[in-house]
């Protein structure tokens, strides 16, 4: 099946607190309503593919991805998950669990292991008149499956759009999401060393699942500026790089985060020329390793485009450039929100 084909796609792309419009092939849209029991949140996503093929897809990717050992622990910590995960991300696993038929634990490490494979380019940057724009590549392995359970959401509260996301089918988290006229929030893996043992004994001690922080944040931050000090403090599960856009000039920054806090924080500085950042999963003070070198190429592109120049249309380009897109495993995504 060349499960471990990774696949790309540039997804979201933000302009002033809002995103351009999908055009090809462009994930299904669904929503989930915040006021709803969170056991149900998720009926809309799962009816999307019969449950078998979800099984197999959640089958395939935990066989891969997750250590014996975690199964083990998975299992024990889905009889309580509350002591350790937000009440409402545990109703919502245990619903997709119901509704699959699977385990809990299986359902559980699921998430996990999503948290665990997140391979990307994140671009901000700032135009000539201070508007900003945020986009990325969404770049996973099992190719073969997440092209079709990618799905972009909606989530509504009180009858309005509270904040919307791209996801997949099964998993709770979000990697990339956008607080309509406030701030968008991509995130990118930081690391790979003894992910499994650190992200579960952090998970023991309460810390955040890092896409769930992402979640979190969009819900409750009332800008810019307050969803960077949350996603800067708080104490994660496991390293990453958060990259945020803002409305106003200058509100763009990366974040790299240990888990207990910053290892730095680089924000725009279109006074001195440095009008974008790129992200990619390797510090920016470091030189990326040759065999993974996404930085250079997206740099040479942005600085060839101009800033005079930069918009929705030329970054999509940007980020659709080899190797920051690998033509082999490529999908296009343009949410229609």
């Amino acid at each position: 099946m060349g499960s471990l084909t990774r696949i790309m796609l540039p997804l979201l792309l933000f302009c002033l607190g809002c995103c351009c419009c999908g055009q090809d092939s462009a994930p299904p849209l669904v929503r989930v309503n915040l006021d709803r029991n969170p056991r149900f949140r998720w009926e809309h996503a799962l009816s999307l593919h019969d449950p078998a093929y979800l099984r197999e897809c959640m089958d395939t990717i935990i066989r891969v991805m997750a250590p014996n050992w975690v199964h083990d622990i998975a299992r024990l910590m889905a009889n309580e998950l509350e002591r350790f995960i937000h009440k409402d991300y545990a109703e919502e696993i245990r619903g997709i669990s119901a509704t699959l038929r699977v385990n809990v634990g299986d359902a559980f490490l699921l998430n996990l292991c999503y948290e665990a494979s997140m391979y990307c380019t994140s671009i901000v940057a700032e135009d000539g008149n201070g508007t900003i724009y945020h986009g990325r590549n969404l770049d996973y392995d099992f190719a073969d499956y997440l092209r079709n359970l990618t799905i972009d959401v909606k989530f509504e509260k009180n009858n309005r759009v509270k904040y919307i996301g791209t996801t997949f089918i099964g998993y709770v988290g979000l990697w990339t999401g956008l607080s309509p006229h406030k701030f968008s929030i991509s995130g990118n893996q930081r690391g790979q060393g003894n992910w499994w043992k650190n992200a579960i004994t952090a998970l023991l001690l309460h810390g955040h699942p890092v896409s769930w922080l992402i979640r979190d944040v969009l819900s409750e931050a009332e800008d810019f500026q307050s969803a960077v000090m949350i996603l800067t403090k708080t104490t994660i599960i496991a390293d990453v790089y958060y990259i945020v856009g803002g409305i106003l000039p200058k509100e763009g920054v990366v974040i790299t985060r240990n888990r207990n806090g910053p290892a730095d924080i680089w924000p725009l500085d279109p006074l001195n020329g440095e009008w974008f950042r790129v992200e990619t999963n390797y510090d920016h003070w470091q030189t990326p390793p040759p065999f993974d070198d996404r930085r250079t190429p997206a740099i040479k592109a942005l600085n060839a485009t101009g800033q005079e120049n930069i918009n929705n249309v030329t970054l999509y380009k940007v980020l659709s450039v080899k190797p920051i897109l690998n033509e082999s495993a490529e999908e296009s995504s343009k949410p229609r929100f």
